[in-house]
């Protein structure tokens, strides 16, 4: 009984065994396997083609080249723009005159305007088709300077058109002065270019004031209710404009006609030229007074002011003299004939050299005949001319006779006035 038992309960015990779950041995080191052969290589994906920049219409493509000039588009509008230009000649002019716009924005560049800009912008143009009407040559300087001087107007704001102005020449042998402001300059620069026009014509602003230039400005400021303001300008800009206009169409032979300042006169193209001188001198005068830079004009106009004063000096000598006010003539010679002669030797821009004549108006200037030599700087000489320089602080070089060389120094100084 008990050897059947024990066979029953050992069968039993093997099928239980049978059944349950095995326990997986301790596996083998990676390197008992031995070579495992090449790992297959991973699939390779397709790169997704790229999208097709955004189709947008013409007009808003258009709208967007100002944005895309600043480099504000986002990358989409960017592409679509810029895929727009290789197709569109109008879009893409436009694009590179505002990418070129933009350049002007930079903080690290001056925006004033070179004052010759003007002139090389003329001349450029000028060379691709002459104007059918020109201005003449005598009346550029003129012309050149007005224009300048509005360009500084147009700058300043309202304010500084009220900025005091002291205004200086030479009279009675010392130096004189006015007080004024910048609305007062250009109302008596107005009221002697006047001058020029009654003579060529124009209606006069002023018809019942006097001929001489500070005459006129004192009536001007006298008659005005109240102090002028920047409305000024825009009547003195069109009264250039005019004068300009009125040469240019003028026959031939206007450059030779006369043009009165009271006690004396001059031939147009000579009174052009000395409105530009003033005008130059005063668009300085304002410019100090509301602290901008301001350039001396061009070469060849600055040449022909200090040629316009030399020519003057000996008539200048000749009235100083007969005041008591130089030295009597040692030489006097028949008119037209080389006589007794200053050495005017003027340096830097605009520069040459001048001969004038010490005793006689109607002489000629020789370098024969030099018994004296002065040296000077060319915007020195015309700020001497302009009465802003005293006459004994204005030579830098002095060679000759001392009273020879003072004369002409003083009598260029009394070339000047309001």
């Amino acid at each position: 009984m008990s050897g059947g038992a024990g066979g029953d309960r050992d069968e039993e015990g093997r099928d239980e065994v049978r059944g349950a779950r095995r326990i997986p041995g301790p596996r083998p080191a990676a390197d008992d396997y031995g070579d495992l052969g090449p790992v297959p290589p991973a699939p390779v994906r397709p790169e997704p083609e790229p999208e097709p920049p955004p189709v947008l219409p013409h007009r808003v493509l258009q709208a967007l080249l100002g944005a895309w000039a600043l480099a504000a588009c986002s990358a989409e509008e960017t592409e679509a723009v810029e895929a727009h230009l290789t197709g569109c000649a109008p879009c893409a002019e436009e694009a590179l005159r505002l990418r070129d716009a933009v350049g002007l924005l930079h903080t690290d560049r001056s925006l004033d305007l070179d004052p010759l800009l003007r002139a090389r912008v003329l001349d450029s143009c000028l060379a691709r088709r002459p104007a059918k009407i020109p201005v003449p040559d005598w009346a550029a300087p003129y012309d050149a300077e007005t224009a300048r001087l509005d360009a500084l107007l147009r700058d300043i704001d309202a304010a500084e058109w009220h900025a005091p102005v002291r205004l200086k020449w030479f009279e009675d042998e010392r130096q004189a002065g006015r007080r004024t402001t910048v609305a007062g300059v250009i109302g008596h620069l107005m009221s002697v270019d006047a001058l020029v026009g009654a003579a060529l014509g124009l209606d006069d602003p002023l018809p019942d004031a006097p001929l001489t230039p500070t005459a006129r400005t004192e009536a001007y400021w006298s008659s005005a209710r109240r102090p002028p303001t920047r409305a000024v300008r825009e009547p003195w800009r069109e009264q250039s404009h005019t004068l300009i206009r009125t040469v240019s169409f003028a026959r031939r032979g206007a450059s030779e006609l006369s043009v009165p300042y009271g006690g004396f006169a001059l031939p147009l193209q000579d009174a052009m030229l000395d409105r530009a001188f003033e005008c130059w001198v005063h668009a300085r005068d304002i410019a100090k007074a509301v602290d901008y830079p301001y350039e001396p004009p061009s070469a060849g106009h600055l040449h022909r002011m200090i040629d316009l004063a030399v020519r003057m000096l000996p008539g200048a000598l000749a009235v100083r003299r007969r005041a008591g006010l130089a030295g009597p003539a040692r030489q006097l010679v028949s008119a037209g004939a080389p006589g007794r002669s200053l050495h005017l030797e003027i340096e830097g821009s605009g520069g040459g050299d001048w001969y004038i004549a010490l005793d006689s108006p109607a002489a000629r200037g020789s370098a024969d005949h030099v018994v004296a030599q002065v040296a000077l700087e060319g915007v020195e000489f015309c700020r001497l001319v302009a009465g802003h320089v005293p006459p004994v602080e204005a030579a830098a070089g002095q060679r000759g006779d001392r009273e020879a060389i003072s004369d002409v120094l003083f009598a260029a100084a009394s070339l000047s006035r309001l």
